[in-house]
């Protein structure tokens, strides 16, 4: 336990948690006018993040950091574990039943803090030269990358695989790889991407692209959802006749297509203001990159978290307005759920402490 004195609570980045409170305030009014169950489980979810957030964030994380690898080698045996001897549910393998406390977790949620407070530790440890990595300081780092990228995809959870995937090498892009690597990469890609969707993906994930390119009619989830967005107008309706939640034409309105709900009830320009603040939430986090250029560590972890939010924002709103594939990808700190929720806020606490920490606690602690 740490003694938070008055320069730690002047460090601490009072932005990021201004920008996150009205995701969750909004959130939580459309989850509580949809059904008042999950509304009071959403509650419990936030109350166990803010224990969580206070938890994690007077951990001596940076006195700490040699123990990051130990636990991204965990999360790589949860994975593992999943695949031997995981739950199943609606087709995929992706939960470990936990029968003490009897429930489940989801090892893919789990690593996400942890793989990003690897990739800081391992480009701590190894500083990008002037003209950015080598072919053999990207291989090196592509191990770790691809790791869990394989793991998650075997669940199979070819969402949350990719977006990791880009996450990671979003991340070697920004702190900086020789340009020649990147000009391979995307040539090589280019070339095998018709043996890729031939031999490497799944049938139901083929038809999941064909039907997207190909089909005229979208997928009826796609279908309510669209009438949904286009019935708001610019400025929504009332709740008694927001009819397509309401009435339960629209699916899983407070979970994956809570973005749709969104703009039944609050039209265009709702739809605006929460595409503006997770925009500048993302650039507040990738503003830090500057701030703090010599902190390789706070500079990969919140460059990564602004990824991480970024694409899943991304993909759930292309996915809600019919120009993505349907896949299992919530809206960050939106959706309801408490795995994705809780495991962002989690995030945001190591954040949090890597910021507010970072003139208590010295690097010089770690072995190189």
């Amino acid at each position: 336990m740490r003694i938070l004195d008055k320069r730690t609570i002047s460090h601490f980045d009072y932005l990021l948690i201004i920008f996150v409170l009205p995701l969750v305030i909004l959130s939580y009014h459309l989850i509580s006018e949809t059904n008042d169950i999950l509304a009071q489980k959403q509650l419990m979810y936030y109350g166990f993040s803010i224990f969580a957030f206070v938890m994690i964030f007077i951990l001596p994380i940076r006195r700490r950091l040699r123990i990051v690898p130990i636990l991204y080698w965990m999360g790589i045996a949860l994975l593992i574990a999943v695949e031997l001897f995981g739950v199943t549910k609606l087709g995929a393998k992706r939960w470990l039943d936990i029968p003490v406390l009897n429930t489940t977790i989801q090892p893919s949620e789990i690593i996400k803090p942890i793989y990003l407070l690897m990739l800081g530790y391992l480009v701590y440890n190894r500083p990008p030269p002037e003209n950015g990595y080598g072919l053999k300081d990207f291989l090196y780092f592509s191990f770790y990358i691809f790791l869990p990228f394989i793991l998650i995809v075997k669940e199979p959870d070819l969402g949350t695989a990719l977006v990791m995937l880009l996450v990671g090498y979003g991340v070697l892009f920004l702190v900086g790889v020789n340009w020649k690597i990147w000009a391979t990469i995307i040539i090589v890609l280019g070339v095998s991407s018709p043996f890729i969707y031939t031999y490497g993906i799944k049938d139901y994930q083929k038809k999941r692209i064909h039907d997207f390119i190909v089909s005229e009619k979208p997928s009826y989830h796609v279908q309510q959802s669209i009438i949904a967005i286009g019935s708001g107008g610019l400025t929504g309706k009332d709740s008694s006749e927001a009819t397509q939640t309401q009435l339960k034409f629209l699916p899983i309105a407070t979970s994956d297509f809570i973005f749709a709900y969104l703009v039944e009830r609050y039209g265009f320009l709702g739809a605006a203001f929460l595409i503006f603040i997770y925009g500048i939430l993302i650039l507040h986090l990738l503003s830090i990159n500057y701030f703090f250029k010599d902190d390789y560590v706070l500079k990969v972890f919140a460059s990564g978290l602004a990824l991480l939010i970024f694409l899943n924002m991304s993909v759930n709103i292309l996915m809600v307005i019919g120009f993505a594939p349907v896949v299992g990808i919530p809206l960050p700190l939106f959706s309801y759920g408490g795995s994705s929720f809780i495991n962002f806020i989690i995030t945001f606490a190591i954040l949090e402490n890597l910021i507010a920490f970072r003139y208590m606690d010295s690097y010089s602690y770690i072995g190189k």
